[in-house]
């Protein structure tokens, strides 16, 4: 099974050494970047939904919609979304596309076709295959589950822009990685991919923040 809570604080420390020692390119952003919490997320159904619900949406917006469908659910679970009619979701703050979303979460894991109380026992590749099985569910929801619900260790979301442009300060480039190039390059940074995709969430967001100087 490959459920975890993510990594301990010392455990993070471990994981940026060896990220150094994996790619010395690193260390330039890893010398400055603060430290940061492993984050962690309600895995299962509950975990997909409320990840599908915050794409593509402000942080205040997410939080919003996600308060409100919860009260009017009552009880995040498939069977509480099939019996809502589309009008009852999209009056909850769902678009109409997120409606059907929504019900090919709920529809696969009372199907089968993906349950997620079973997906810790497929490897990182097939688990994210089978999640990509679900209407709305695109790659980078799917890693993005992987690393924050199931707590697993060398998943990286290639497709996600703050960490291709700071993987571009890591290398000094010109321009941003493409997708493509993201998921080759961070091949380098395995078996710890999860703990470098936060470290440079981390350092793209101090930066942003002006906690630390740009690059």
């Amino acid at each position: 099974m490959h459920t975890r809570t993510g990594l301990s604080p010392e455990e993070i420390r471990s994981a940026r050494d060896a990220l150094v020692r994996l790619d010395p390119a690193l260390a330039r952003i890893e010398a400055v970047t603060p430290d940061f919490d492993w984050r962690v997320r309600e895995p299962g159904f509950a975990g997909l939904l409320k990840l599908m619900v915050e794409q593509q949406v402000s942080l205040a917006s997410a939080a919003a919609i996600w308060a409100r469908v919860e009260r009017g659910l009552g009880e995040v679970t498939p069977a509480a979304v099939l019996a809502l009619s589309d009008a009852e979701l999209q009056g909850l703050g769902l678009s109409r596309p997120k409606v059907r979303y929504a019900r090919a979460i709920a529809e696969a894991q009372v199907s089968g076709l993906c349950d997620l109380q079973q997906i810790g026992r497929l490897d990182d590749q097939a688990a994210t295959a089978a999640l990509m099985t679900i209407t709305g569910i695109g790659r980078w929801t799917a890693e993005t589950y992987l690393m924050f619900c199931e707590g697993r260790l060398d998943v990286f979301p290639g497709g996600d822009i703050a960490l291709q442009e700071a993987m571009r300060w890591v290398d000094g480039a010109g321009a941003r990685p493409s997708q493509v190039e993201a998921y080759q390059r961070a091949a380098a940074w395995a078996p710890h991919r999860s703990a470098a995709a936060h470290l440079l969430w981390r350092c793209y967001g101090a930066v942003k923040r002006r906690e630390i100087p740009p690059f």
